[in-house]
């Protein structure tokens, strides 16, 4: 019975899903590795190691709950089947929780803390120093925590001077992501939105339920030209406090097309950052 389970399971998924790699091309892929493979590597100095970081919490009525990693897997995964096989670059296994509590008020959400999630990042980075690399990428798709990664990075850095630790966030790279959104969308769109379910869409299509898609930004805020969600001079909010249905932004307008674009411009992005990253000095 169990075989016949697995075998009509495995039938059902993209053989993709069914390997740990995920979207990763094993070739990159850090834990296929042996441990001499490993030793044997040459000029680990400049060997870019990444670490992406995701977020289990969650996007609204259509999207599952694994957004933000399934992005950073994506895109990751694209980025490294374009890159120069000369350039050595591997990727970590994604660390799906992140510090999501600010959506925990929606069932489902997985949050570990700040001093969970920094503990743990360091302790990744200081396994990877010991190997001998000296360039760590903290790959982060979720919105709600690049300030762990800054810390985390300057720390590491600070107690290892010749550790270059890198905390990027998946989206800041160069994309044409918001010249495919309307100018609301691309001003306010915070989570689950146009970009975000457009490159769901092209990722994991079946996990998509476009039929259950909203439209909702956060209200007009009274008396203040300067305050904002995010940007310069920001306040503290969770997601209960801008949106009923956990979306901020249009899910309505996405497509697979965008996300198509959408995919291949990030990744783009992500390839002309990792070579810059192996060039660093």
């Amino acid at each position: 019975t169990t075989e016949i389970y697995t075998l009509s399971l495995h039938d059902a998924l993209p053989i993709s899903l069914i390997m740990m790699h995920g979207f990763i091309p094993p070739a990159r892929f850090f834990p296929y590795l042996t441990w001499n493979d490993v030793e044997a590597i040459p000029d680990k100095e400049n060997t870019v190691i990444i670490q992406p970081v995701g977020a289990i919490e969650q996007h609204g009525l259509h999207l599952p709950l694994v957004v933000d990693a399934a992005i950073g897997m994506g895109v990751l995964g694209k980025a490294l089947e374009k890159l120069d096989t000369n350039i050595p670059a591997f990727a970590l296994p994604m660390l799906y929780y992140g510090k999501s509590n600010e959506h925990w008020h929606f069932p489902g959400t997985v949050t570990l803390s700040t001093e969970t999630l920094s503990a743990t990042l360091v302790e990744v980075g200081e396994s990877i120093y010991r190997a001998g690399f000296k360039k760590l990428v903290l790959m982060n798709s979720h919105g709600g925590q690049p300030q762990v990664m800054q810390m985390v990075a300057r720390d590491l850095h600070v107690k290892y001077d010749d550790f270059m630790v890198f905390p990027l966030f998946t989206w800041r790279v160069p994309n044409i992501t918001k010249e495919l959104l309307s100018p609301k969308e691309a001003q306010q769109g915070m989570h689950a939105g146009d970009a975000e379910t457009s490159i769901i869409l092209a990722l994991l299509p079946e996990q998509v339920h476009m039929d259950k898609a909203v439209a909702e930004y956060p209200p007009e805020l009274p008396n203040t030209n300067l305050l904002s969600p995010e940007g310069k001079l920001p306040f503290a909010w969770a997601t209960k406090d801008l949106s009923k249905s956990g979306v901020i932004g249009d899910a309505t307008t996405a497509t697979p097309e965008k996300g198509q674009q959408i995919l291949k411009s990030v990744s783009d992005g992500w390839v002309k950052v990792i070579n810059d990253i192996y060039a660093f000095k």
